[in-house]
C-alpha cells in the first residue's frame, strides 16, 4: 500500500481538527469506491469539511486501520532512529498521529476519524489480548480452540463473538513487530547518545560491534525485564478485569433475581387487588338486591294495608248509608204503628 499523503509545511490549526492544508475532500460512494475533488488544493489554505461515516466498521475498514497502525509505527520508529533532518511532525504523538492515521485511511476509502480510529484500536487491541490469552490456554488445558466455537460459545466465556481470523493474525503481525522491535531501538538508541568519532564508514564499522555488545546484553536484558514487568503488569490487569466482570455479572444476576421477585410480588398484589374489588362489588350488589326487595315488599304492604282501609271505609260507607236511610223508615213505621187503632 502507498504512503497517506502528507501535509504541507505550513503548521497546523490549533482551534479546530477539520482543519488541514492542501488536504482534498475524499467522498465515498455506495460501492465503496472514492473520487476526490482537487479544487480545494489551488487555494493555500483550504478548509477541508469530511463527512465520517457512523455505524459498524467493515472488515474492508479494520483491515486499512490495521495496515495504517502498522505503517504509523514503522513511520514513527524511523523517526525515532533517524537523524535530526526528518520532518518534525513524525516525532509528534498523540493527535497528530491518529490524524495521519485518519488521512491514511481516507485516502484508502476508510472514512473514519480521528477518534474512531483510536476507540476501534483500543477495542481491537483489548479483543486481541482476549483471544491471545484463551489461546495460549485452549494449548495447555486441552480446551476447544476460539476458531472452533459458535457466537454464543464465545460470549458465555465472555470473549470477542466476531473477531476474524484474517483480523487476528493481522494484528498478532503488528504486536510482534513492535515487541520486537523494542529492545533493538532501546540499544540503537543508547549507541547514539555515545559520543562517536567521525572517521570513515570502513574504518567505523567494525570498533561499535565490538565494544558495544555489552551494551547491547545489557540493553536486552533491560529490555527482557521491562517486557516481563508489562506482562505481570497486564496478567494483573486482565485478573483486576476479571474479577470486575464476574462481580457485575453477579451484581447482574442479583439485580435480576430482585427485580423478578418483585415482578411476582406486584403480580400477586394485583390478583390481590382484583379479588379484593370483586368482593367489594358482590357485597354491594347484593345490598342493593337487598334494598330493592325491602321497598318492594314496603309497598306492596302499603298497596296491601290501602285495599284494606278502602274496604272498610266501604263496609262503614254502607252502614252510615244503612243507618242514613234504613233505621228513619223503621222509626216512621213504628210510628205509624203505634197511631193505628185497634180493633
Amino acid at each position: 500500500m502507498s504512503d497517506p499523503p502528507t501535509t504541507s509545511s505550513e503548521p497546523p490549526h490549533h482551534h479546530h481538527q477539520q482543519h488541514l492544508p492542501r488536504l482534498p475532500v475524499i467522498h465515498s460512494g455506495a460501492t465503496g469506491g472514492t473520487r476526490m475533488n482537487t479544487a480545494a488544493a489551488t487555494s493555500s489554505s483550504a478548509v477541508i469539511v469530511r463527512e465520517y461515516r457512523k455505524g459498524n466498521w467493515t472488515l474492508q475498514e479494520t483491515m486499512i486501520l490495521i495496515t495504517a497502525k502498522k505503517l504509523d509505527d514503522e513511520r514513527r520508529n524511523k523517526a525515532n532512529l533517524g537523524p535530526s533532518t526528518v520532518d518534525p511532525a513524525a516525532r509528534k504523538g498523540g493527535e497528530l498521529r491518529w490524524k495521519w492515521v485518519e488521512n491514511y485511511c481516507w485516502s484508502h476509502g476508510c472514512q473514519r476519524s480521528q477518534n474512531q480510529c483510536n476507540d476501534k484500536w483500543d477495542n481491537l487491541l483489548r479483543d486481541y489480548k482476549k483471544v491471545r490469552e484463551y489461546e495460549s490456554r485452549a494449548c495447555d488445558q486441552q480446551i476447544p480452540s476460539y476458531w472452533k466455537m459458535e457466537k454464543h460459545e464465545r460470549k458465555d466465556k465472555n470473549l470477542p463473538s466476531n473477531m476474524a481470523f484474517e483480523v487476528y493474525q493481522a494484528l498478532n503481525d503488528v504486536v510482534q513487530r513492535k515487541f520486537s522491535q523494542k529492545p533493538s531501538n532501546s540499544s540503537n538508541t543508547g549507541i547514539l547518545l555515545l559520543p562517536l568519532p567521525a572517521p570513515p564508514p570502513s574504518a567505523l564499522l567494525p570498533p561499535p560491534t565490538a565494544t558495544n555488545s555489552p551494551q547491547l546484553s545489557e540493553s536486552s536484558s533491560s529490555g527482557t525485564e521491562s517486557s516481563e514487568k508489562k506482562e505481570k503488569v497486564e496478567a494483573k490487569r486482565r485478573k483486576m478485569e476479571d474479577n470486575i466482570g464476574r462481580r457485575i455479572e453477579r451484581s447482574v444476576s442479583a439485580l435480576g433475581q430482585t427485580l423478578h421477585s418483585c415482578e411476582e410480588q406486584r403480580e400477586i398484589r394485583h390478583q390481590q387487588l382484583m379479588e379484593l374489588r370483586k368482593r367489594r362489588l358482590q357485597i354491594e350488589e347484593t345490598r342493593n338486591h337487598i334494598h330493592r326487595q325491602g321497598i318492594a315488599d314496603l309497598v306492596a304492604a302499603v298497596a296491601n294495608l290501602s285495599a284494606g282501609t278502602y274496604t272498610l271505609f266501604y263496609i262503614l260507607f254502607l252502614c252510615s248509608l244503612f243507618l242514613s236511610h234504613i233505621l228513619p223508615t223503621l222509626f216512621l213505621l213504628s210510628m205509624v204503628g203505634k197511631n193505628l187503632p185497634s180493633y
